[in-house]
């Protein structure tokens, strides 16, 4: 930046403070000296749409998300630009970026629904109303008008009224097929399990230390540690132990394939699920969100046989997920909840130095090199590795061991349509 941009944008950033009518004009200077100058594209474009201009505001905002595209907020904007415009495909296609690039930011899930609710989409709005209206209340917000931000009070009382509305038709779109197929006898504990994620009904487990941050499936025993007994397949993988060590080794060696493992919006924090000096939590794949990482699994043919040797779960678009996780010394991954006591967390300890652990409630687990374990993520838990190595394991999702194969069968329909295997 010149110095004559930066003279001039110190002039607009204090008319703007100051509330002073000059600022437009004097980020409009800006830009005549720097025409990718986000901040005063972003403010030209906020002073637009007050003014009624939304043709200018999509002109800048376009400009801003190339100069800053993994900037959330600027997805947002752009979105709404384009709601203003009637480019509704397109907010649709601005909002969801958004979301990817940061799912907590539940204002944007709003715009959303509002936009697929503007294109007679009905359906798919009242869905994305209910997944912004679970999401933002699980995290505190919108629970009633002191919760709620006076802008936004009309709108989550839109959504609210959307979705109450279309409850019913979720749940009969979702059940009445599976009823057909399998009897509502065999779908009795699905049903209580839907009922509740549609907020029809009160469906809480009766263990309170249990806090799935999406769905809760009744009569299943609350278990944090599974019986490795539940898992027969568990032998075929500790069989193929050495093979699958040296392969993590090799990965620790080359690292090709290594990436983060959390997938963290732009305007999220690393510190929000880490803790230590200098955290580090990575992974290397070989599915994710159900696709499968072709590459990982040519560089590492025996962790591949062994995978392709189990009963894996398949949900399109969500499973099955698993990696090598790494976790650098000195790396806390911080005390949290899973998503959906539908589904157990396997590790197969590969390289653990001394003082690595998983605690989940009360148990500390170190984890013994070649033996299975799986335990419940929706009790707290939480991992850490204190040595000055670092620790590798084999993590992968994969059904709570108590549902029947009907209920897996349901569930895999059901969340392949709402999402949510894997976030939250």
């Amino acid at each position: 930046m010149s110095a004559l941009t930066q003279a001039l944008l110190l002039q607009a950033q204090r008319y703007a403070q100051a509330g002073d009518a000059r600022a437009g004009k004097a980020f409009a200077l800006v830009l005549e000296n720097d025409a990718f100058n986000l901040e005063a594209r972003t403010f030209l474009a906020r002073e637009a749409l007050a003014n009624g201009q939304a043709e200018t505001a999509l002109e800048h905002l376009t400009v801003a998300v190339h100069v800053a595209p993994n900037k959330a907020a600027l997805w947002r904007s752009l979105g709404l630009a384009q709601m203003a415009c009637q480019h509704l495909p397109e907010a649709e296609a601005s909002f969801t970026r958004c979301l990817q690039l940061n799912p907590a930011l539940h204002v944007a899930r709003l715009h959303l629904g509002k936009a697929q609710e503007q294109q007679g989409r009905r359906d798919a709005a009242t869905r994305t109303y209910l997944q912004a209206l679970s999401a933002a209340q699980r995290a505190g917000h919108w629970l009633d008008q002191a919760s709620t931000p006076p802008w936004l009070q009309d709108d989550v009382a839109h959504a609210a009224a959307v979705a109450d509305a279309g409850r019913r038709e979720i749940f009969d779109t979702l059940m009445q097929p599976l009823f057909a197929r399998f009897g509502k006898t065999a779908l009795r504990r699905v049903e209580l399990a839907v009922q509740g994620m549609l907020g029809l009904q009160t469906v809480r487990s009766q263990e309170p230390r249990q806090q799935p941050t999406f769905l809760y499936f009744p009569d299943l025993p609350s278990t944090p540690v599974f019986d490795p007994a539940l898992f027969p397949w568990f032998s075929e993988l500790e069989a193929r132990f050495e093979q699958i060590q040296g392969e993590a080794e090799q990965l620790l060696h080359e690292g090709l394939g290594k990436m983060p493992f959390l997938a963290l919006g732009s305007e999220d924090r690393a510190d929000d699920y880490l803790g230590g000096e200098q955290p580090a939590w990575d992974a290397c794949f070989f599915y994710r969100h159900g696709q499968r990482f072709d590459a990982n699994h040519a560089a590492y043919p025996q962790t591949s046989k062994a995978l392709e040797a189990l009963p894996l779960v398949r949900i399109e678009q969500h499973a099955p997920e698993i990696c090598f996780s790494i976790l650098a010394p000195g790396t806390h991954i911080l005390p949290h909840y899973g998503t959906s006591n539908i589904r157990s967390v396997v590790h197969l300890p590969l390289i653990v130095p001394e003082q690595c652990a998983l605690k989940v409630l009360d148990t500390e687990i170190a984890g013994l090199a070649g033996r299975c374990f799986a335990f419940d993520d929706t009790f707290l838990h939480e991992a850490w590795n204190r040595s000055t190595q670092a620790r590798v394991i084999l993590l992968m999702d994969a059904w709570n061991p108590h549902l029947h194969d009907v209920e897996k069968t349901a569930l895999a329909e059901i969340v392949a349509s709402t999402g949510h295997w894997n976030q939250a």
